[in-house]
Order: structure tokens, then C-alpha cells, then sequence
């Protein structure tokens, strides 16, 4: 089991990275497209699109370590002035809650993939992408994000644990 939770970390913080990779790429396009414009040049055709889904990539591959690390967008204003019993029981519904809809939306993406795969179908725009390519982190990134809250349900970890002013940083 240890093997297997290393490789599960691998896979999460490289997912983490991979991340940041897209980004910082995007990023780049984007000023190598206004510097291009600026010249009088005409831009990349792929440059709208590959930012396009590079924003999407972004997003799916950062999820799971947000999700682990508590830099998720949750709201623990009422939680924090409950009494324990209450604010544990309330904590774990919302745990449940967002498992499930990681599992719903994993498994319609999942359909939505093999759909996209097994049609061939394209995503036409100013440059012409597989539409599978929209697709296929998402059902990984949504599983991962509902073992992730598994973790905060079962106990090994608790997003409700700090105070607001001590998540300020994340």
C-alpha cells in the first residue's frame, strides 16, 4: 500500500507541476502573440486555441494538490463558530457532498472522452485539435479530487482544522 500511495503523490504533485508548466506556457503565447501583433506580424493560428485549452489544463491539473494543500475555495464562516459534535457532522456532509459530485462529473467526462474518442470528432476553431483533448485529464483530475476529500471524510486530514487567518498565505 505505501508503493502505491508514493506513486498516488507522484502522480499528484507532477500533476501539481505539469500545472504550472502549462501555464507559465500560456503565458508565453500570449506575450509572443501581442509581440507578433506590435510588429505588424500576423499571429500564430494555434495561439488562441492552445491558450484556450491550456486555461482548461491549467485548472483540471492544479484541482487534486488544491484540493490536498486546502487552497480550494471553501467557506467556513459558519463552521467556525459551531460547537465541535456539530461542525465534525457538518464538516463530513460536506466531505460526502463533494465526493459525489467528483464522482457525477468524473464519470460524465469519462462518457464524454470515449464519446470524443470513438467519434473522432474535432474541435474546429482558428486551429483544428482533437476534441478528446478537452477531455482527457478531467475524469483523472476528478477522481483524484474525490480521493482527495476522501481523505478529509475518513479522517486522515480536516479542511475545516485551521483558522481563517492562518490560511491566509495558502
Amino acid at each position: 500500500m505505501s508503493g502505491l500511495y508514493k506513486l498516488y503523490n507522484y502522480v499528484l504533485y507532477g500533476m501539481a507541476i505539469g500545472s504550472g508548466v502549462v501555464i507559465v506556457t500560456a503565458v508565453c503565447l500570449i506575450v509572443l502573440d501581442v509581440f507578433m501583433r506590435v510588429l505588424g506580424m500576423d499571429p500564430l493560428l494555434f495561439i488562441l486555441t492552445v491558450v484556450e485549452y491550456s486555461l482548461l489544463w491549467f485548472t483540471m491539473l492544479a484541482a487534486p494538490y488544491l484540493v490536498r494543500i486546502k487552497g480550494h475555495v471553501f467557506i467556513d464562516a459558519v463552521t467556525q463558530f459551531m460547537p465541535p459534535a456539530v461542525k465534525k457532522a457538518v464538516a463530513k456532509l460536506v466531505y460526502l457532498t463533494c465526493i459525489v459530485a467528483s464522482v457525477v462529473y468524473g464519470y460524465h467526462l469519462y462518457i464524454l472522452l470515449s464519446e470524443a474518442i470513438q467519434s473522432g470528432e474535432i474541435d474546429m476553431r482558428t486551429y483544428e485539435i482533437p476534441m478528446w483533448l478537452l477531455f482527457v485529464s478531467m475524469p483523472l483530475c476528478f477522481g483524484m479530487c474525490a480521493m482527495e476529500f476522501g481523505r478529509y471524510l475518513f479522517g486522515f486530514d480536516d479542511m475545516y482544522d485551521q483558522m481563517l487567518h492562518e490560511r491566509d498565505s495558502v
